[in-house]
């Protein structure tokens, strides 16, 4: 179990996560962006996947055309944690482009 993140806390995390926002119901870092071709974003999908599932934390992850949301919320908590700030910054990483 982890630790839900103050408000302050995410706040701040957001900081370092370029085009992420914070949904307060139920609690969720999410990211809309759109790829440049749809392969691409469901690659992205692909790769996210493979990390998600390496470190056994899994985001919520909707495709549509060229459109990808990803939203990291740790269930078990009904809370954002450390755990989806790492997520989330990983999903950043492995974007296409």
């Amino acid at each position: 179990m982890s630790t839900a993140l103050s408000a302050d806390a995410v706040a701040s995390a957001l900081q370092d996560l370029p085009g992420w926002t914070y949904d307060p119901g139920p609690p969720a870092l999410v990211l809309e962006a759109k790829a440049p071709t749809f392969p691409e974003g469901v690659e992205w999908v692909r790769r996210v996947a493979e990390y998600a599932e390496s470190v056994d934390h899994h985001p919520d992850i909707d495709i549509r055309w060229r459109t990808v949301t990803f939203r990291c919320s740790t269930h078990s908590d009904g809370a954002v944690t450390d755990k989806d700030v790492e997520l989330a910054a990983e999903i950043n990483r492995r974007a296409p482009g």
